[in-house]
């Protein structure tokens, strides 16, 4: 296995993470599910919602006790958990579904479909150890989905996004014996990416009921996805991993379809701050450095805090649909890079990947 980093900054943003991979505290989908609850299929969803309230809380408790050197308990798996009742709101949520800001509200369960195509039953891409993540997360264990809620006109990953590959369609005892086998060959964590896993998230849940070791989950995400997806993460997903590429104008629903894309991943990043850890990958666009960059460092700075882990992804090429933008039919310059490092320093952000 690759040397875990020792980048001090990342280890202080990333400080549970490190101690789920080095087994010293459980990574919280554990928790949820030894998290005792009370619920019942005949109660109304409002309902299930003010029950899951309460056990966001009894989980901050919790997790406050093993951060104060609390020795978490070998209880046995209540009769109806807190990931139980993730999984039944969840469930809820498919028959009208709502897992992404677009809100569809097609009944997924029958087969309806809505904007990212995505069925009832997780249709996969691939699943390898990845070493070309952020270096505190390599190797990855990433599963990469099928279908996404945005279409941005240069995805690199667009025969995944729009359908065009096959996947397989893994049922979760399926995905949780890939998963063991992924930490077998050295993987530090569980990355669920895609296209996009939000509109996957019912049977992700499912998927870690049959989990047993303790991996921490990386929740590999666009961040276009709805307040109740967000409430559905907490106490699931140890590390959020989200992309934040557009400022406040037009451009997210320019390039990607994307409406409500800054008041949408504002809130979620937020969020995350305070369920979870957080990497964020912003990713320079050409032409896009006063009105996406810069306003995304800047508020990430002022809003999450100087130490926000932040990579500065430099990567951009034009795939797919891009030349149907002539400013995004270009690779970045030398100057657009050095600019965007420049405007990072300015921000103030001190934990940044460039």
């Amino acid at each position: 296995m690759l040397p875990l980093s020792n980048d001090k900054l990342a280890k202080k943003s990333l400080a549970r993470y490190f101690a789920i991979v080095r087994n010293k505290k459980p990574a919280r989908f554990l928790v949820a599910k030894k998290l005792s609850t009370e619920f019942s299929k005949d109660d109304s969803i409002d309902e299930l919602w003010a029950i899951h309230a309460r056990c966001i809380e009894d989980l901050a408790r919790i997790e406050q006790e093993i951060d104060e050197g609390t020795v978490f308990p070998e209880i046995h798996t209540p009769e109806k958990s807190f990931f139980d009742l993730k999984i039944e709101i969840a469930g809820r949520i498919l028959q009208v579904c709502h897992f992404c800001s677009r809100r569809c509200k097609v009944d997924r369960s029958k087969g309806e479909v809505g904007y990212c195509r995505c069925g009832d039953s997780m249709e996969v891409s691939s699943i390898f150890g990845h070493l070309g993540e952020e270096p505190e997360l390599v190797p990855s264990g990433t599963i990469f989905t099928l279908g996404c809620n945005m279409r941005c006109c240069f995805c690199q990953n667009w025969t995944i996004s729009q359908w065009v590959e096959t996947g397989a369609k893994l049922k979760p005892e399926d995905l949780a014996v890939n998963i063991s086998r992924l930490r077998l060959e050295g993987c530090r964590n569980v990355n669920l990416v895609g296209g996009e896993p939000t509109p996957w998230i019912l049977q992700w849940l499912k998927t870690f009921k049959y989990v047993s070791e303790n991996l921490p989950i990386v929740w590999n995400s666009n961040s276009y996805y709805s307040s109740e997806t967000a409430e559905l993460l907490a106490g699931f997903a140890d590390v959020y991993l989200l992309d934040f590429k557009y400022g406040p104008g037009n451009c997210a629903q320019r390039i990607s379809s994307a409406p409500d894309y800054w008041s949408t991943c504002t809130e979620n990043h937020s969020k995350a701050k305070k369920n979870g850890e957080l990497i964020i990958r912003v990713l320079v666009l050409p032409n896009h450095l006063d009105c996406c960059t810069k306003a995304t460092l800047n508020w990430i700075a002022e809003n999450l805090g100087y130490e926000t882990r932040v990579n500065l992804m430099f990567q951009y090429r034009p795939e797919w649909r891009a030349s149907t933008l002539p400013e995004l039919d270009r690779r970045l310059t030398e100057k657009e890079r050095k600019k965007a490092i420049e405007i990072a320093q300015e921000s103030g952000l001190t934990n940044f990947i460039k």
